[in-house]
């Protein structure tokens, strides 16, 4: 199943579109339940995601592949291993497990700063003593993999990519990453949910890009075909993603994803509907 599971919502309140605030443990339970039917496998996670680590290991995860995200080292800390190592068996402590599938940078400048090479060395490790499976990072900009690639072997990159922010595609990272034998997990396939909602529940500061909801509701509308549909579809028309994260505030969320990316391919998505403009697809950028 490429379909894997983002549990933001499950520690935090999380996303424009957010109708429910933080998930309840009892949902985020049932939430799992659908995924373990559906073989969703993979779930993300991250120290900074609130309370989700503390629920997944509640509700027992041993059975999936957990991905967790390492903050940023504190600049006036004076041993990186040890704060990687602490960090890290705080992590497992809290989601009740022995190992990780994956350990990823929040915040990919880390590796390119003056620690860099500290710390990766301390996720090497990490790997070695088989703490953790594989190690990579997570970008807002495929322009942030120009010195990463560059200097370090990852075995993972989480990225954004979705209809309107094709930028890991037309920058070429996607096949470079995979010449590289680099596993990719894209994110933001909604756009937290801004490709979802109807025109008039845009917040207002969406509303100098109307031009471009209006173009994707009006391709939706003539082609008979639900935005959550197309915005999945478009992902699952590359061979080169491994998973699809997605994040959910109820199983029957999870359902209607799963059902979808089953469905047959699309064809015809406009080429014209995309977007450049950082203001609109990094949500660190939205006011």
């Amino acid at each position: 199943m490429k379909i894997g599971l983002g549990t933001v919502q499950f520690g935090l309140r999380y996303g424009v579109a957010n109708q429910f605030g933080q998930v309840s443990k009892s949902d985020a339970g049932s939430i799992l339940s659908v995924a373990r039917k559906h073989q969703v496998d993979t779930l993300d996670t991250a120290v900074s995601y609130g309370d989700s680590e503390r629920i997944l290991g509640e509700l027992g995860v041993k059975d999936l592949r957990i991905i967790t995200k390492l903050p940023s080292v504190p600049i006036d800390y004076p041993d990186v291993f040890e704060w990687v190592l602490s960090n890290v068996k705080l992590s497992l402590q809290k989601l009740k497990l022995t190992s990780l599938h994956a350990l990823l940078l929040h915040d990919s400048s880390q590796l390119t700063g003056s620690r860099g090479e500290s710390i990766y060395k301390a996720l090497l490790e990490l790997k070695r003593q088989k703490l953790i499976n594989k190690i990579g990072v997570s970008i807002y900009d495929p322009m942030e993999l120009d010195d990463v690639i560059k200097d370090f072997r990852v075995d993972l990159i989480q990225a954004p990519f979705n209809i309107l922010d094709r930028r890991l595609w037309n920058s070429g990272w996607m096949h470079r990453l995979k010449r590289c034998g680099v596993e990719i997990h894209v994110r933001s396939a909604f756009l937290q949910g801004l490709l979802l909602m109807r025109f008039e529940d845009r917040p207002a500061f969406f509303s100098r890009w109307d031009h471009l909801w209006s173009s994707w509701s009006e391709w939706t509308r003539v082609s008979n075909v639900s935005p959550l549909r197309a915005c999945i579809q478009f992902l699952m028309a590359y061979p080169q993603i491994d998973r699809i994260i997605v994040g959910v505030e109820s199983a029957s969320q999870l359902e209607e994803i799963v059902t979808a990316s089953k469905l047959g391919a699309l064809e015809g998505i406009p080429e014209f509907i995309f977007a450049e403009a950082e203001t609109l697809l990094n949500p660190f950028r939205w006011s």
